[in-house]
């Protein structure tokens, strides 16, 4: 039996059994929670690996959820949801889910994204296990706590917001970060600067970080949304 539990959050109950029966079948653990209420109530008190969520819920908004559980934990929030449009998307992404899965999905794809997540956290696990002050991804290294990052052998020449901004990337690798959420964190909630100036800012980063700055190994773009720093093998 697979040791990963996850918590389903939807109230349409066709799909929802679609969703369980192919987490049945694929020997993951899961809880169920037909509304939002149940869902902050069973994630707090399961603590699951991994929370699959509806935002139309009956009782609470999908996102009201993701603001709640963000409160105190991390855990990995992945939306599943009928709304497509980029700005559900960034609210959601913005609130703190990991990743968004618009329906109607496939079952090929779903699974997809829960191996990715669970990479991800084996990464984050022994990353912890390890040394917090140095992250790693393929050929790149930051070290935290000399404040210094590196391209194999050779030291990158960052300006400061180059470094920051490839700081917030790595510790969040494998997750998009939008526009928003970047700004934010490098600049405060003050900042007025645009989508344009970060592109800049990124463009540069890009420039130092990438061999082939128009085919990234590391920093991939979303458009209209933001970045994700990639894990490369």
């Amino acid at each position: 039996m697979n040791k990963t539990l996850i918590l389903v959050v939807e109230d349409d109950v066709p799909i929802r059994n679609l969703i369980t029966t192919t987490l049945k079948t694929h020997d993951y653990r899961y809880l169920v929670a037909p509304n939002g209420a149940c869902a902050v109530m069973e994630a707090s008190s399961h603590n699951p690996d991994i929370v699959l969520l509806d935002l139309g819920l009956p009782d609470i908004d999908g996102v009201e959820v993701i603001r709640q559980i963000r409160t105190w934990s991390n855990m990995p929030i992945i939306v599943i949801s009928a709304r497509s449009e980029d700005g559900d998307k960034i609210e959601a992404l913005d609130c703190g889910a990991d990743d968004y899965l618009t329906k109607p999905f496939s079952v090929e794809e779903l699974l997809a994204r829960l191996r990715a997540t669970k990479r991800r956290l084996a990464v984050m696990e022994s990353t912890a296990a390890r040394n917090d002050s140095v992250f790693t991804n393929g050929r790149l290294k930051v070290d935290f706590a000399a404040g210094c990052a590196y391209l194999g052998e050779n030291e990158l020449h960052l300006t400061p917001i180059e470094y920051r901004l490839l700081c917030l990337m790595a510790r969040n690798v494998g997750k998009v970060l939008t526009h928003t959420y970047i700004t934010q964190n490098i600049w405060g909630s003050s900042w007025k600067g645009d989508v344009a100036s970060l592109r800049v800012f990124m463009a540069t980063l890009r420039k130092k970080l990438e061999a082939e700055p128009d085919s990234p190994q590391y920093i991939q773009t979303h458009i209209g949304v933001g970045y994700r720093m990639l894990r490369v093998e």
